[in-house]
C-alpha cells in the first residue's frame, strides 16, 4: 500500500507525472510511491499518484518518424470529411465537419 498524503503536504522528492514532465522527466517504469488526496465537498477526494524524482528517467527524444506520425494525425483531425480541405483547426467531433460545411444551407429536394 502506497503512503497517502493530503493536498500540499507531500514531502520533497516526490512528484506527479505532470510535474515530472515539466522537469523533462518520466516515471521510467517505477511503481507509484505515494498518493496525494485533495478533499472535495460531498464527493470522493481527487487522487494524484506520486513518483520519486531521483528514480525518474529523462523523456525520450522526439524522433523524425514520431514527428511525421504526429503531423499526419493532426492533419487528419483538421481535414473536413465533407469538403476535403484543411480547415486550419481541429474539426469538432460534435459537428463531424468544418463549421463552414455545417453552416451551409442544404438544398431542399422538391
Amino acid at each position: 500500500m502506497a503512503d497517502v498524503y493530503r493536498w500540499r503536504l507531500a514531502p520533497d522528492g516526490l512528484a506527479t507525472r505532470r510535474q515530472l514532465r515539466a522537469l523533462g522527466l518520466r516515471p521510467g517504469g517505477q511503481d507509484v510511491v505515494a498518493e496525494l488526496h485533495r478533499p472535495r465537498r460531498r464527493k470522493a477526494p481527487l487522487v494524484a499518484y506520486l513518483y520519486r524524482v531521483d528514480r525518474a528517467k529523462p523523456v525520450r527524444p522526439m524522433t523524425p518518424a514520431r514527428t511525421a506520425a504526429l503531423a499526419a494525425a493532426m492533419l487528419a483531425r483538421r481535414t473536413c470529411p465533407n469538403c476535403r480541405t484543411d480547415a486550419g483547426y481541429c474539426i469538432p467531433r460534435s459537428l463531424g465537419m468544418c463549421v463552414t460545411c455545417h453552416d451551409a444551407p442544404t438544398p431542399s429536394s422538391s
